[in-house]
């Protein structure tokens, strides 16, 4: 079943994907909010309370709907559910929008449209970036986009619906990010930012709940690229990124396409002091320390499409190896 509720989410979200401004995550990032401002008081146990809040309550309701669905209607119910959610939490076109117009930008020679694409979509000062840097920091985003918003969702998915879990595992997913990137958002505000120890605990949660599914990530980038290259820049690269689990995968993805990554990072927009660089641990955005970087190719226009491609094989890669299971388990 988890085969074809994911066959089925990625081609209605191909069809008709959710606009930007939707009710539904108007809704999360209210109740991302009522969470912080409710539960979190600043003492280490009251961050882990408001995690446990945003993140758990929620995937425990999508769980009792699955299994009340199973057990009042059957599981076609149950699957329909299983699609509705994954359609919120799985999806390319929840960012591919961005990387779309920044790369028809570099391909007309607008560089300035390109620059002001990647600043409003990442809230970064992007304004002195040469076209290289304007490339390689636009692989580096949409890499980490396509792996929190498809392949650490399917990971998560697949794994707890094996166990009678249902779509628990892409919104326990999905939420964690979310709330993590909020929070750290919201700290930036003047107005009921998020305290230190919610920001620690959600980064803490996060970082375990996304080993594994980078790790899965970094393989198939590995099996579907050149192999070889892939796993040599894993095993030495990955550390010089701040975040291991980012780092794994964008060591992996400069192996596997050839391309240069990591460097200095950009500035918040919210933050012209110098000092105040995003880092893939803060923010999302990727740096690595003293602006070393993998070995490659500089990064140019033609990369862009080296990495649509990678990404959409190690997606017909799973869908592959979750079709056999599924055929194996109905042989079975």
């Amino acid at each position: 079943m988890s085969f074809f509720a994911i066959l089925f989410a990625l081609l209605l979200e191909q069809v008709r994907p959710l606009a930007r401004h939707n009710p539904i995550h108007a809704g999360l990032r209210g109740w991302a909010r009522w969470a912080s401002r409710n539960f979190d008081a600043g003492k280490t146990h009251h961050g882990w309370i408001t995690w446990a809040v945003a993140v758990v309550l929620p995937s425990l309701g999508a769980l009792g709907i699955h299994w009340a669905l199973m057990v009042g209607v059957g599981w076609p119910a149950a699957m329909v559910w299983s699609v509705a959610v994954l359609y919120v939490t799985l999806g390319f076109r929840q960012f591919s929008h961005h990387f779309t117009a920044i790369r028809d930008a570099l391909d007309a020679g607008d560089e300035e449209r390109a620059r002001d694409l990647l600043a409003h979509w990442q809230q970064v000062d992007a304004a002195e970036l040469p076209r290289r840097e304007i490339v390689r920091h636009v692989i580096e985003y949409s890499v980490l986009a396509a792996h929190r918003h498809v392949f650490g969702v399917l990971a998560w998915f697949s794994v707890l619906a094996a166990f009678g879990l249902g779509p628990a595992g892409a919104v326990f997913y999905r939420m964690s990010e979310f709330v993590t990137r909020y929070w750290r958002h919201r700290s930036r505000m003047q107005t009921h930012p998020a305290s230190e120890a919610l920001q620690s605990a959600a980064t803490r949660a996060w970082s375990s709940i996304d080993w594994l599914p980078a790790r899965m990530t970094a393989l198939a980038f590995a099996v579907v690229g050149s192999f070889e290259e892939a796993i040599d820049c894993w095993r030495h690269h990955a550390q010089r990124f701040p975040d291991d689990n980012d780092g794994v995968v964008l060591a992996a993805t400069s192996g596997a396409v050839n391309v240069r990554l990591g460097g200095e990072a950009l500035r918040s927009a919210f933050a012209p002091n110098s000092s105040q660089a995003f880092s893939v641990a803060a923010s999302g955005a990727p740096d690595t320390p003293g602006g070393e970087s993998t070995p490659g190719r500089e990064a140019e226009p033609a990369h862009l499409r080296s990495v649509v491609g990678l990404v959409w094989r190690s997606v017909v890669l799973w869908m592959v190896l979750l079709a056999l299971l599924t055929l194996a388990n109905l042989l079975g």
